[in-house]
């Protein structure tokens, strides 16, 4: 029996709009001025290796003003640009809030110390990333953390629905792996997970444990990671509303939504939604964190 009501709209393909590439600022600015959160073109490997290293410490940051934090668990791991077959990966034991570009850990494939911060690393979290960017080159970063909503969700077994505009970006770009085979401390496992993202997939519901996301920057699976658990909630509640049998529960239909997704979903937007949540960082750490708009220069 079906839990939803479908409505049809032909206002989207009538739309005139000249999609966004990856390289492109983003499709919502308007003006004669030029959005200042756009995707750097950094020349330099040592520049883009800082820009990456400064990405991370404050989406770790933005993690907890949201309340992700989750003793041990969570993770963020980045492809090195200088020796792309090395990670960076934050150190177990410290809460994100208090993480910086200094503390974070660089390591070869195997999780083998290689320079950085001298700190231990989550071995299960590794696992599960390290083969993430092996199956996936495109996938310069994978986040990965327990918050209240995506291991509820994941509890359910099933794919979000396209509820609203924010749940589009996840249209036929993600799925559920629904093996859950205790904590990830075998390569298998993480192995497994990999081959469920499939070619294409930037995000993952891990059944019984949580959410992952990946990017081809920080801000890109950061804003993913956030978005997503939102896009948790907002289904959890929406479900339990329409349990009163109240009220109808509409999913966008495909047109809408795979033209939703493809204005929405760009690396470029989703990096640009993250830099405002950055910025705040930014202000909040009293010189620790760098603005993004200064790698333009």
């Amino acid at each position: 029996m079906t839990t939803t009501v479908e409505t049809t709209s032909s206002s989207s393909l009538s739309v005139s709009l000249q999609l966004q590439t990856s390289e492109d600022s983003t499709a919502i600015a308007m003006g004669d001025f030029e959005y200042p959160y756009r995707i750097p073109d950094i020349k330099d490997p040592y520049i883009k290796r800082d820009w990456l290293l400064n990405q991370m410490a404050g989406a770790f940051r933005i993690f907890a003003r949201k309340g992700f934090n989750e003793g041990p668990a969570g993770h963020i791991s980045v492809r090195d640009p200088i020796e792309p077959n090395t990670f960076w990966i934050n150190p177990l034991g410290v809460h994100f809030s208090l993480l910086t570009p200094k503390d974070m850990v660089r390591v070869d494939e195997h999780g083998n110390y290689v320079d950085g911060n001298k700190a231990p690393i989550n071995r299960a979290g590794f696992k599960i990333h390290s083969a993430v960017h092996k199956a996936r080159p495109d996938l310069n970063v994978a986040c990965h953390v327990h918050s209240v909503w995506g291991k509820a969700f994941s509890a359910l077994g099933k794919k979000l629905d396209m509820l609203n505009q924010d749940a589009c970006i996840f249209y036929k770009n993600h799925d559920v792996y629904r093996n859950f085979g205790g904590v990830a401390v075998e390569t298998e496992e993480g192995e497994n997970i990999a081959k469920a993202f499939g070619p294409t997939n930037r995000a993952m519901i891990l059944q019984n444990h949580g959410l992952i996301t990946a990017g081809s920057n920080v801000g890109e699976a950061c804003y993913l990671l956030c978005l997503m658990d939102k896009a948790c909630e907002t289904q959890i509640k929406t479900d339990s509303v329409y349990a009163s049998g109240l009220y109808d529960r509409i999913v966008i239909p495909d047109n809408e939504a795979s033209f939703t997704y493809r204005v929405t979903a760009t690396s470029a937007n989703l990096y640009a939604s993250f830099c405002s949540d950055y910025e705040l960082e930014v202000q909040l750490s009293e010189g620790v964190l760098k603005s993004m708009t200064s790698y333009h220069k």
